[in-house]
Order: C-alpha cells, then sequence, then structure tokens
C-alpha cells in the first residue's frame, strides 16, 4: 500500500511537469492562461452561483485538458516521423478541430453566463 501511495505521489508530480511543459512550450496555453485570469476575476465580480463557477471551471478546465491532448497529438505524430505524412498532418489536424470546439463552445458558455449579469450592473 505504501509504495502505491508513492507511485501517485510521483505520478502526480509528472502530471505537474506536463502541465509546466505545455504553459512553457506552446503558444495557445499562455492565450489560455491570460484569458483564464481576467474570467476567475469577473466571476468574482459578478457574484456568480455555485452553478455558474461549476459550469465556467467545467468549461475552463476542458479547454486545457484539449489543449493538451492536442499537443500530446503533436508530439507523438513528430515522434513517429517529421517529414509530411498525411495521417499524419490529418490527426494532428482533428485533434487541433477538437480544440477549436471545446473553446468555441467555452466562448458561448461564458456569453450565456456573464452577459446576463453585465446586463443588470
Amino acid at each position: 500500500m505504501k509504495n502505491k501511495k508513492r507511485l501517485s505521489f510521483i505520478n502526480f508530480f509528472y502530471a505537474l511537469a506536463g502541465i509546466i511543459f505545455l504553459i512553457k512550450n506552446e503558444r495557445n496555453p499562455v492565450i489560455y492562461l491570460i484569458v483564464t485570469i481576467p474570467v476567475t476575476i469577473s466571476g468574482f465580480f459578478c457574484h456568480l452561483s455555485k452553478i455558474e463557477w461549476s459550469i465556467i471551471v467545467l468549461a475552463t478546465t476542458t479547454v486545457w485538458m484539449a489543449e493538451a491532448l492536442n499537443t500530446a497529438v503533436e508530439l507523438l505524430a513528430d515522434e513517429i516521423s517529421e517529414e509530411k505524412r498525411e495521417r499524419l498532418g490529418r490527426a494532428k489536424d482533428v485533434a487541433a478541430g477538437g480544440v477549436l470546439f471545446v473553446a468555441i463552445g467555452a466562448v458561448i458558455v461564458g456569453a450565456l453566463i456573464f452577459l446576463p449579469h453585465l446586463m443588470v450592473s
């Protein structure tokens, strides 16, 4: 049991290293970070309900997860072959499209939640 706890603890640091790599080496996560901070601050100013906060957190973390998975697909594809290969290129495009879907959804969620608060103020 002690070894399992130690492995879980170590895995947490591998995951944290992955997040740090993502932010340091990719451009889009920096943009997401720049957007996440004012969204969070705005949530406090708008006095979001628990349900609204839950939806914002879910939308935000889904965008981050999609970007992380997209980056993983890109890294794996580049590891397999750095030459142009049609199916690898399509895999990268599909992964990027998934991020776009989620990002558009997050913007819509943000508008649905924040606009009514801004209209009242």
